[in-house]
């Protein structure tokens, strides 16, 4: 049986040396003798301690053990990814992650690292945004690729089942680790892989394929939406105009001030504070008219006849 990993690395593009994010277990480890088979020499692991485990200090030696086996350095980085007062425990650990992983990758003269996020994953990203209620961005799940501290980090695997890695793993008799935390239903990706997955695969068998084909088709109906955003942004002008804005449709003019303040502020409203921004901008006809709406962590508010954004309100 060969590895479904090796398949989808077989047409990848990437830049040499290359880090794999190796965690130990299944998908990672997969992952790992894949591209350390395709690259023999130029592949360099890096793992992440979360310290959120007791066990963190085992998988690090079984990290270390299994590069040893296959001639490939390997680097670690410790980070404390406690989550604050109100933050998603998943969020934290994620957002320490990357950092960390960009960080080591740095360090090696690492510029692409390749992620293990499977089919599986991509499906239960997409149904979290579907409970969140997001929109195309949150629909379209997991790209591909992406830049994050400076790093190119890519996915390959997100057409490969979960169930082909480690059925790999285990005919072979390649050891991996099996995280006790990702039987933890207190995570909603748990409760998501243990009781709805198994759910829609008995319903819609092919449900794998059919999700990822909506995900690609979010991020292409994403894309165009960016682009017809920076066509409006580029009349608006940036900041926006408030006249100029008064002048669109309203569901271009919620696209054109979504992208701005994702893009120009790195803030995400919320569709409540979208809704009342859109409002606000509609009723701006005299020069008495104040704006003054809180977005994000920041504030919106109307500065002449233009909008501004501040993360701490003047």
């Amino acid at each position: 049986m060969d590895n479904p990993a090796a398949h989808a690395l077989a047409s990848w593009a990437v830049s040499l040396p290359l880090g794999i994010a190796y965690s130990g277990g299944a998908d990672s480890t997969a992952l790992l003798h894949a591209a350390a088979a395709r690259w023999p020499g130029q592949v360099q692991a890096l793992h992440v301690h979360h310290g959120l485990q007791s066990a963190a200090d085992d998988f690090e030696r079984h990290c270390a053990a299994t590069c040893g086996a296959l001639n490939v350095p390997l680097h670690t980085g410790r980070v404390d990814a406690r989550h604050g007062s109100g933050e998603s425990p998943e969020d934290a650990a994620r957002r320490a992650r990357y950092a960390a992983l960009a960080s080591l990758a740095s360090g090696q003269g690492v510029r692409d690292v390749l992620l293990a996020q499977h089919a599986d994953d991509q499906v239960e990203t997409m149904l979290i945004a579907l409970g969140r209620g997001a929109g195309l961005d949150g629909l379209a799940a997991m790209p591909p690729e992406m830049m994050r501290h400076g790093i190119r980090f890519h996915r390959p695997l997100l057409d490969v089942p979960a169930v082909q890695l480690r059925s790999w793993l285990v005919a072979g008799g390649v050891p991996f680790i099996e995280d006790p935390s990702n039987s933890d239903e207190r995570y909603t990706r748990n409760r998501i892989r243990h009781r709805v997955l198994p759910a829609i695969a008995e319903a819609l068998p092919q449900f794998r394929d059919t999700f990822a084909r909506s995900a690609r088709n979010a991020a292409r109906a994403s894309a165009l939406l960016a682009d017809l955003a920076k066509i409006d942004l580029a009349n608006v002008g940036v900041p926006p105009s408030i006249s100029a804005l008064q002048a669109l449709s309203r569901e271009r003019c919620a696209n054109a001030l979504r992208h701005w303040l994702r893009t120009a502020h790195r803030a995400v409203p919320s569709e409540a504070q979208l809704q009342q921004l859109l409002a606000q901008v509609d009723a701006c006809r005299t020069r008495g008219h104040s704006i003054r709406l809180k977005v994000a962590d920041g504030f919106v508010e109307r500065e002449g006849a233009e909008l501004r954004w501040y993360n701490v309100a003047p």
